[in-house]
């Protein structure tokens, strides 16, 4: 039996769970990816695999993908076993729920030495119950790192207009005033996909100004970190994005009209707005998927804005 170790997705893995484009599969080493469901009554198991590079698929990537499923069919964890186990898995691990389509899902990675096996679990009968992309580890965790430096946006000068987080959307405005949005994803320090299409940071630039068009995020996007003040006690405390919890840091007074200067002062360097510390500060205490985890819940003064008053 091969030895793997199995946790909740954290927030930046959760995009690895759905099929990626021909770029992004080679640059992650995604081998292909198995579909599953438990059939009309709930524990039956039926499975479809699609290669993605079957020049990949090797025997020692077999034999580990079939110990990890078939254990995770097993009494010891339950989580394909059947959609009633998979609930009760999933509902025993709270960080693993994830805002699905139109339900919540369930998102988990198991690890072998070599080998990354990436799982959204939706136990909804009539759907599918299960997707497990299965990645080179190496590879995929090597993106990922790569991914948090962000998606950089310039203008046809170089000069840098802002950055989104990979996963992210921008808006493109055109001359006319019409407007569409365009997921992006982070491919290296000088490229990204922004639809289905790749491009040089310089060429997508070029391209825009040409086009007479504007882009911008589609969302204010959340900092990679900020600082804020911790309710309960009103120290300065740091907080990096898509973390639970905070880091504590050295740069109390001891008194928290001070110490909100301080944060302040701080956030200011950093360039972050009032509207990102407070989305930044309920992603933490809260979830990363949650409305209030976004800044625009909350007007110029971090304070929260009613649903009635922000466009959904």
């Amino acid at each position: 039996m091969t030895d793997f170790t199995l946790r909740p997705l954290t927030v930046p893995e959760r995009k690895y769970t759905y099929a990626q484009s021909s770029q992004l599969q080679g640059q992650t080493g995604n081998i292909g990816h198995l579909r599953g469901d438990f059939g009309s009554s709930g524990d039956q198991f039926y499975t479809t695999w699609f290669d993605t590079r079957p020049q990949w698929k090797s025997d020692e990537f077999k034999r580990d993908l079939d110990d990890v499923i078939n254990a995770l069919r097993s009494e010891e964890y339950g989580l394909l076993q059947s959609r009633s186990q998979m609930v009760r898995y999933g509902r025993e691990n709270k960080e693993s729920e994830m805002q699905g389509a139109y339900t919540t899902e369930f998102g988990f990675r198991a690890d072998t030495e070599k080998y990354a096996f990436v799982l959204r679990c939706n136990p909804t009968r009539g759907d599918y119950n299960f997707y497990c992309f299965c990645y080179v580890k190496e590879w995929l965790d090597k993106h990922i790192e790569e991914a948090n430096r962000d998606i950089r946006f310039i203008d046809s000068h170089y000069k840098e207009l802002f950055r989104i987080p990979d996963g992210e959307r921008i808006i493109v405005t055109d001359r006319d005033g019409k407007t569409e949005s365009y997921p992006c994803r982070y491919i290296d320090n000088y490229h990204t996909e922004v639809g289905r299409n790749l491009f040089h940071i310089c060429e997508f630039a070029e391209r825009m100004e040409q086009g007479g068009c504007t882009y911008a995020p589609m969302e204010p996007p959340l900092p990679p970190m900020c600082y804020s003040i911790l309710p309960s006690t009103g120290e300065v405390i740091q907080i990096d994005r898509w973390q639970n919890g905070y880091t504590a840091t050295s740069f109390n007074d001891g008194n928290r009209a001070e110490n909100e200067a301080i944060k302040d002062k701080f956030n200011g360097k950093l360039g972050v707005s009032k509207a990102q510390e407070q989305a930044m500060l309920a992603g933490s205490m809260i979830r990363w998927d949650s409305i209030a985890a976004k800044p625009k819940s909350y007007d110029e003064n971090g304070k929260a804005i009613k649903p009635k008053d922000y466009e959904r």
